[in-house]
């Protein structure tokens, strides 16, 4: 048996995109894997994909902005696979706006999705590792915008900004559990969310459908949009025993767009 064979992975917003693309490689990996979208018919097109290439999924539908939510979808991934080893935090929202723009309505939102969710997440994940004794691994979503705020995505960028100092404290707080916490921080990924920035940022600028994604993507020095599975690859090793050493990080993974 493989060391991933036996592991089990969630990952949410894993209907589509990103999250998709992440959950397909941990089962290539060996993972069984609990799908899960707000999207339940996504999220099932995810797992029945899995399952068609000889993989291990079940498929379950999560808002992760309510906690309850997050501790029953953990619940069902130990009852229906058998255990917790690695929780992705995948999901996640955008909105293009100036801040003068924003409106508690927005801001509300924006926040109990990308950081409510990786905090309910991270506390039902940690609960239930804790409690199996085997230590685990909790992976969450960040951006480049978590490392500089981006004009027109600062309510946004400032969602990121959380998940890296959630990953942080996490990590220093779970460590004596065997439980570590990374997060990864894509860039110019080409997904439905940036179809839809495109789009928003288009209302700025001034650019029609595609021009505001190809003006962006030539800040990206390797010459070319990102893919999901440019994102999945990082997150598998993240996710693998060859990262049983890295802790309380936030790697960018954005073909060079922000270098520190």
């Amino acid at each position: 048996m493989s060391a991933a064979q036996g592991r089990v992975a969630v990952v949410t917003g894993a209907g589509r995109g990103i999250g998709a693309a992440i959950a397909r490689r941990l089962a290539s990996d060996g993972l069984a894997v609990m799908v899960s979208d707000v999207d339940g018919g996504s999220a099932a097109d995810t797992a029945k994909a899995i399952v068609a290439d000889g993989g291990r999924a079940v498929a379950q539908v999560a808002d992760v902005s309510d906690r309850d939510a997050c501790f029953a979808l953990v619940a069902a991934a130990r009852e229906e696979l058998g255990g917790l080893d690695v929780m992705i935090s995948n999901a996640g929202i955008a909105q293009v706006k100036t801040l003068l723009e924003v409106t508690p309505g927005d801001l509300e939102h924006m926040l109990g999705v990308n950081v409510g969710g990786v905090l309910w997440c991270l506390q039902a994940a940690a609960e239930a590792m804790i409690e199996m004794g085997r230590g685990g691994k909790i992976i969450s979503a960040s951006s480049i915008a978590g490392h500089q705020g981006f004009d027109h995505l600062g309510h946004y960028s400032a969602s990121k900004f959380a998940v890296r100092a959630l990953t942080q404290a996490a990590a220093k707080e779970l460590a004596p559990h065997g439980i570590t916490v990374n997060a990864y921080c894509p860039g110019i990924v080409g997904t439905t969310m940036w179809d839809e920035i495109d789009v928003g940022l288009g209302r700025y600028l001034g650019t029609g459908k595609g021009e505001a994604l190809a003006q962006y993507a030539k800040l990206i020095p390797l010459g070319r949009v990102q893919t999901p599975e440019d994102v999945a690859s990082f997150v598998s090793y993240l996710a693998s025993p060859d990262a049983d050493y890295m802790t309380g990080q936030a790697p960018m993974i954005d073909g060079g767009i922000v270098m520190v």
